[in-house]
């Protein structure tokens, strides 16, 4: 079940470019000094009665309350680059005054659109 895997962490982004690169509207090229990728990644987490956290014995054995909780499009969870920090302190995006910067941002769960 694609769904499943996605929501597990099984998702990632290639980005193919024409050969002649990107160009604006008027066919003019785009040029870029840096390119950041920045992967954002829900996770769902099935809650007990009491609202902590589930933990199963195996993926298989958590699948029915999972479902259950991707149906909602409500993460318990999200992630970016795959790891708390992972864009902060020395992992930072960092550009120079009048340096172009291309970001490319990939999400497979939802329409997000970070600014």
């Amino acid at each position: 079940m694609v769904p499943w895997h996605v929501t597990s962490g099984m998702n990632g982004a290639i980005m193919v470019l024409p050969r002649e690169g990107l160009t604006d509207g008027h066919g003019k090229p785009l040029v870029y000094d840096k390119v950041y990728y920045v992967g954002e990644q829900d996770f769902y987490i099935p809650r007990d009665e009491n609202g902590k956290f589930k933990k199963y014995d195996s993926p298989g054995e958590a699948y029915e309350d999972t479902l259950a909780v991707m149906k909602t499009l409500t993460p318990t969870h999200i992630v970016f680059n795959g790891a708390v920090g992972a864009l902060t302190g020395d992992n930072a995006m960092t550009a120079k005054v009048g340096e172009t910067v291309l970001i490319v941002h990939s999400q497979a769960n939802r329409d997000t659109r970070p600014h």
